[in-house]
């Protein structure tokens, strides 16, 4: 019996073989799975250059539709601004007689000319682009920050106002 439980030579040489052709099994194993590896980089890669390609041109999609949109809304905003000028223009113009009869001529005149100035601000408007309009705001903000920096702080106080009192 103590025959059996000792390990013969043959026995050693087996184990050996069996441990060497597990190793080149694991080897290979390894192998494998390191080549599996680099090849779902390189398609991951791939795939994302290829998303990355897409995102740029759908962005550069959006950015000309969102342009033609801003110009569109521009076109139309100033359309609004100009029409509300001579609405305001005529309303003056239309009050110059009651301010006439009840404070003073003087006063009518003032605002007959106050009409003329807005009637020939809203003509102006009518005659400019967007794109002139968008250069004259330039060169106002260039030339005179402080007035521009107020007149955006008003604004945005009137702005405020109105929303705010919609509640």
């Amino acid at each position: 019996m103590a025959d059996t439980l000792e390990p013969t030579a043959s026995h050693e040489a087996e184990a050996n073989m069996n441990r060497t052709e597990a190793k080149s099994r694991f080897n290979n194993a390894i192998n494998e799975a390191k080549a599996g590896a680099a090849a779902l980089k390189a398609e991951a890669t791939e795939r994302a250059g290829a998303y990355r390609d897409q995102a740029k041109v759908r962005s550069t999609e959006y950015q000309g539709q969102a342009k033609v949109k801003a110009n569109d809304m521009a076109v139309e905003g100033k359309a609004k601004a100009s029409e509300a000028i001579s609405a305001l223009s005529r309303m003056v113009n239309d009050n110059a007689a009651t301010l006439d009869e009840k404070i003073g001529p003087k006063y009518g005149d003032y605002a007959r000319t106050a009409s003329r100035s807005l009637n020939d601000t809203a003509a102006k408007l009518d005659e400019k682009s967007v794109e002139e309009l968008t250069e004259d705001a330039r060169q106002f903000v260039r030339n005179s920050p402080g007035m521009a920096i107020g007149l955006a702080a008003f604004a945005g106080y009137i702005i405020a106002r109105t929303f705010s009192s919609n509640r």
